[in-house]
């Protein structure tokens, strides 16, 4: 546009020196003009906006570095908002006789300050009408008794913001008020500096100082660019208040306390500051999207890939046939280590079954191949999470683990859209919470929205007890939340990290759901679920903490599924004295202690799991029943979780339901889990309770497959994969019981089995492929072999040794390397039965032995049909179906009010 002949950047600098009215009528000339005037944005709008002294920067105080997107809009907002307190003015007839012809009161403005018409705030309100401007002048304005509003009106302090303070109490008696630009403290004589309980007030710009904020609903308030400096806003039965641009520093308590539910009772502002809120630049999506990427649960849960391998032995008829090729450089013999164990010194295997022809074989006595590979469950995950850790590499998450936007957030939950559109309680958004005790404090059925908060430095930033409805916290950073006395809700993409305490508690009958978030970095657990807390936890990152990355303990009953638990520095799971609940669907990764730590009293389940790498054990159960009390590393310590004083104070009447994790439970079970190449054992047991472990897949441990170190009750292990560990695939201490039953055990670097125990059944097992023997069974032990099919490549098919008590029966053995290795046994051994047993030894070089009939061991699919403890596996999956079901359905409920943290 060039009107008369001048180009747009002279008519820009020209309309840069007009004021806002004179602005308002040259955007009303014509299309081109309004165009002009919007091209202003980033100079006089700016310029406008920034000069103005009842605001700040409209990014302050998260983000004051970072442009709006228009400046213009910003100050239209702004303008909006201010306004808000008038809307009730009332509109004064000129004359009875004109009554159509109408107008606003005029407004006066009264000074206040010396030298000025009136020397306190007291006697200016006194002369005050309605929706008068009382303007403060710089300086110390002290009032000595009580203030009362009687009458709308707008107090305003003159000059630059900290130049106007005031130290007074205000007790609010009128419909609406405004306050700006002002320093509140409290007087001598209380240390409230503002109530109300049934109008509306505004704050714009303003600092309050070491005191108290009330409102009572069905008042309402609206507060903006305001400071509070150890200072505690508490409302009670609100029906809507908003707080923005906020900051809250160093309160020894709550900075802000939302208390009891909304008020039906609804003032004359209600309206309008709904109004406003959906007016104003909102973070909701207009409409839904395609683009977001849907999550396929079932496809990630789905852990097992068929597997259909068989095994192929070819031998040769001569026992003394030339050696086909020297042995591999870098083989080396096994080892025996103590007890007879075989300890194989060769370097680590790839993750597929180990090719016999990497050993240092005699090849001048039998040649032979191994068709089948060891196949086991998929990683949850994927992609970097295959293979180990490496220094100062970067993980790249799948995409259902990044965090989305809360436009995506909301878009693929109608139900979060839904929720977030409505407005009701407290609207907390764009506020800094740093540098004291607590954040905000939800209770007795109240409720808060809280978007685009930071929380720093704080002991917790969110607390919700007691039915409330809590929050919508989308980007909430560095504090941890608080859910208890039967708070519900959801809590969902939130980065937490840096917390000196757990980043998430769950106490108290706490029953949220807990998605999507990064928890990371803390001092303490990442979630701890304490106290008979419950909910449901899932696809969260919880990495990088030092204590366990989900901390379970005291009647904690939580679901937690198809997170990704890594980098902790201790164990990635911890489930310890009276903890229970689910734990299914996770990558436990990387850990510098154990996968998952749990006591077998406290009746977990662990199913579906994939958990590898960790610097300990994959798995380790343990048990307190006998009273020593005693673990590795500390496990037994518990922790007091409660930070203020007596537990009883929070302890609610628990909810009456079905939750199917609250029915009885007699038995520990380890269920359908991928556990490989971790430090120490796949799984380690010192209990002396009951064990359940099946159609597992253990795999290149560090150490066994399966250590039992204790069991006086039966542990049961049932259809599990145990392969290429780098000693014996399982070991059985002395005293104790143990039942392997439909067990595929194979290229272990050690024994396939190695028992002390005194009651040990080895029951339709498949024993192939190992470097020391099949079966080593010790002195002392007492064992019934029965149904298997037995295999070493140089070592015995089944050894006994000394006096060791056996039942051997009905078992295929099949021929090593020799004709010596099938079977050995001390002669004078009474103890020792083997009746009706197979030998199969080579007569011809084309003899060839398969696994069929049945095949190879174990049989997945068959088992997960089964009615053995197996099935009890397909009951989990349901229970965590229905305890989804249950937390998600609860959100209609008239008893238990939910929060929402995005």
């Amino acid at each position: 546009m060039e009107a008369g002949g001048l180009p747009l950047e002279l008519w820009r600098m020209i309309l840069a020196y007009l004021p806002l009215p004179d602005l308002g009528r040259c955007s009303l000339v014509c299309r081109a003009w309004y165009e002009l005037i919007l091209s202003l944005d980033r100079t006089r709008w700016r310029q406008l906006y920034l000069g103005c002294i009842e605001c700040r920067h409209p990014n302050w105080p998260n983000q004051p570095d970072v442009e709006p997107a228009s400046w213009r809009e910003a100050f239209k907002q702004h303008y909006l908002a201010s306004k808000t307190w008038t809307k009730n003015a009332p509109i004064l007839e000129t004359s009875v006789c004109f009554s159509l012809f109408r107008r606003r009161r005029t407004r006066r403005t009264l000074s206040v300050g010396p030298g000025h018409e009136f020397h306190s705030l007291g006697s200016a309100l006194a002369m005050s009408s309605l929706f008068d401007r009382i303007l403060l002048f710089p300086g110390l304005h002290e009032e000595q008794g009580e203030i009362i509003l009687k009458v709308p009106v707008e107090i305003v302090g003159h000059g630059k913001l900290g130049e106007v303070a005031l130290l007074g109490s205000i007790d609010q008696q009128c419909s609406t008020t405004r306050l700006c630009n002002l320093v509140f403290m409290p007087a001598w004589f209380s240390p409230f500096m503002f109530k109300t309980t049934s109008g509306h007030v505004q704050f714009d710009n303003c600092n309050f100082e070491n005191g108290h904020i009330q409102v009572h609903g069905p008042g309402t308030c609206q507060v903006k660019f305001c400071t509070f400096k150890n200072t505690h806003v508490f409302l009670h039965n609100v029906p809507l208040c908003v707080l923005e641009n906020c900051e809250f520093v160093g309160s020894e308590n709550n900075s802000v306390t939302v208390e009891g539910h909304p008020s039906s009772e609804k003032n004359w502002a209600y309206t309008y500051l709904l109004g406003l809120i959906k007016s104003s630049p909102s973070v909701l999506p207009a409409e839904d999207s395609d683009s977001v990427m849907a999550l396929d649960l079932e496809s990630r849960d789905q852990a097992w890939s068929p597997r259909t391998c068989g095994m192929v032995i070819e031998g040769s008829q001569s026992p003394t046939s030339p050696a086909s090729s020297p042995p591999k450089a870098g083989a080396r013999e096994a080892e025996v280590g103590s007890d007879g164990e075989r300890v194989a010194r060769t370097p680590d295997s790839s993750d597929g079954g180990l090719s016999p022809s990497s050993e240092d074989e005699d090849e001048d006595q039998l040649t032979y191949r191994l068709s089948y590979q060891v196949q086991g469950p998929r990683p949850v995950l994927g992609g970097s999470f295959l293979g180990p850790p490496l220094p100062g590499a970067s993980i790249q998450l799948p995409s259902c683990l990044v965090l989305n936007s809360l436009q995506q957030e909301l878009q693929r939950d109608r139900e979060a859209m839904a929720l977030a559109s409505s407005v009701q309680g407290c609207l907390i958004r764009k506020c800094l919470f740093q540098d004291g005790k607590g954040g905000v404090f939800v209770c007795s059925y109240g409720r808060a929205k809280m978007e685009g908060n930071i929380f720093r430095n704080l002991t917790y930033a969110v607390r919700c007890i007691h039915n409330s409805k809590c929050n919508q916290i989308h980007h909430g950073l560095r504090s941890g939340i608080v859910v208890l006395g039967n708070g519900k809700g959801i809590i969902r993409n939130n980065q937490i990290f840096s917390n000196k305490e757990a980043g998430i508690y769950i106490l108290y009958h706490g029953n949220p759901i807990v998605s999507r978030n990064h928890i990371f970095r803390g001092h303490a657990a990442g979630i701890a679920v304490n106290e008979n807390g419950r909910g449901l936890i899932t696809e969260n990152v919880i990495r990088e903490n030092q204590w366990g990355g989900v901390d379970i303990r005291r009647g904690g009953v939580p679901a937690l599924r198809s997170n990704l638990i890594c980098f902790g520095y201790s164990d990635g799971v911890v489930v310890g004295d009276e903890g229970k609940g689910l734990i299914e669907g996770n990558t436990i990764y990387a850990n510098k202690g154990c996968g998952v730590w749990m006591m077998s009293s406290s009746l977990p389940h662990v199913t579906s799991n994939h958990v590898s790498y960790n610097g300990l054990y994959g798995l380790a159960v343990f048990s307190q029943k006998d009273g020593s009390g005693e673990f590795p590393g500390g496990h037994g310590a518990q922790e007091n979780f409660s930070e203020d004083g007596d537990a009883i104070l929070w302890e609610p009447e628990p909810e009456k339901d079905d939750d199917p994790l609250r029915r009885p439970v007699t038995v520990a079970l380890i269920e359908s889990n991928s556990v490989n190449h971790n430090g120490a054992s796949g799984l380690y047991v010192q209990s002396s309770e009951a064990l359940h472990v099946i159609t597992n897949v253990i795999h290149a441990n560090g150490d066994r497959g399966i250590t039992v170190a204790q069991s006086s009750q039966l542990t049961r292990m049932a259809n599990n994969s145990i392969s290429c560990n780098r000693q014996s695939g399982v070991k059985v201490e002395a005293q104790c019981k143990v039942e392997l039953r439909g067990n595929g055990i194979y290229d272990n670097r050690g024994h396939g089995i190695i028992t002390k125990g005194d009651s040990t059944v080895v029951i339709e097992n498949d024993i192939i492929g190992n470097r020391g023997s099949g079966l080593q069974l010790l002195p002392t032990s007492d064992t019934k072999v029965i149904k298997n099919r037995i295999h070493s490549f140089r070592a015995y098919g089944i050894a006994v040794q000394g006096h060791a008590k056996a039942l051997v029966q009905e078992n295929i053995i099949f021929q090593g390397k020799s004709n010596k290795t099938i079977f050995q046994q001390i002669p004078s051994n009474q103890e020792c039965i083997v009746q009706n047993n197979k030998f199969l030894v080579f007569k011809k070089k084309s003899d060839t032995w398969r696994l069929v009939n049945p095949p190879a061991r174990p049989h997945l699919e068959n088992s997960l049909r089964g009615p053995s403890a197996a099935h009890s596996g397909q009951k989990v999956t349901a229970m965590a179906t229905r305890i989804t079901a249950h937390v998600e359905g609860g959100y209609h409920s008239k008893r238990s009010i939910f929060c929402t943290i995005l």
